[in-house]
């Protein structure tokens, strides 16, 4: 028997022994983390993803999806990283044949009273509790989200590298654009089609001509700060121009 002084390196050469089908590898693709968890007797696996977090207008939408039926995993990335046509047919597919799937809509004033992270987390527990049928075990995008009740994994870019969060983000984005085209039908001049909510120049201007409308979170700062031209309530109707106008 050879004597490892402590903290030494083994030998260079020496196997390293990891447990037979339990290591995820990049090879096996975005459903490698599903697969090995289903190994391990821990599937199925739900994966949670939002949209809308950094926009300073609209919900905030979250999303929980259990791929797992036949065509669910087809054509699935980073919701930001497929076109809009691609995303769309995506989504089609994945809430044909995904096993289970479930959508949150936090809306602008309970942000605000609530703050967004505290939505955001509230959201992701709603949305696995949603689901139909309980799952063995949970991906989700970005941090931890204390109290599912299900064991679970904070991913890093989780959307990039795990089918099912990959898919939930698929789901909360399409569902997220779809009402912010509903809005920009309501208060076209903001351009809400465009850019979604988020803090582009085109819409900051707007804020500035106009001042924030009801989809606006009164919470960011950078609607805060023009509180002070907002529109008197009874005027919002002067804003609505036909659809498709801005």
């Amino acid at each position: 028997m050879r004597a490892v002084a402590p903290g030494a390196d083994w030998a260079a050469g020496a196997a390293v022994r990891r447990p037979v089908g339990y290591t995820p590898r990049r090879s096996g693709g975005l459903a490698g983390y599903e697969r090995v968890l289903a190994r391990a007797g821990l599937g199925p696996v739900a994966g949670i993803d939002e949209a809308g977090r950094g926009a300073c207008a609209g919900p905030l939408v979250v999303a929980a999806v259990v791929l797992g039926g036949a065509g669910a995993g087809a054509g699935l990335a980073d919701s930001k990283a497929l076109t809009a046509r691609a995303r769309e047919a995506a989504y089609r597919r994945i809430v044909a044949c995904a096993r289970a799937w479930h959508v949150v809509v936090i809306e602008p004033d309970q942000i605000d009273r609530l703050g967004l992270h505290a939505c955001n987390v509230a959201g992701m527990r709603r949305a696995l509790a949603g689901l139909t049928g309980r799952p063995g075990y949970v991906l989700t995008d970005g941090f931890e989200v204390p109290g599912l009740g299900v064991p679970s994994l904070a991913m890093w870019k989780g959307d990039q590298v795990a089918a099912c969060v990959a898919a939930a983000s698929i789901v909360a984005k399409v569902t997220r654009d779809a009402i912010m085209n509903g809005l920009h039908a309501q208060y076209p001049r903001y351009g809400f089609a465009r850019h979604k909510g988020y803090s582009t120049p085109g819409h900051m201007a707007a804020l500035d001509a106009y001042g924030p409308c009801p989809a606006h979170r009164r919470s960011f700062v950078n609607v805060l700060s023009r509180l002070g031209r907002a529109v008197p309530a009874g005027d919002l109707a002067d804003l609505v121009e036909p659809a498709g106008t801005l």
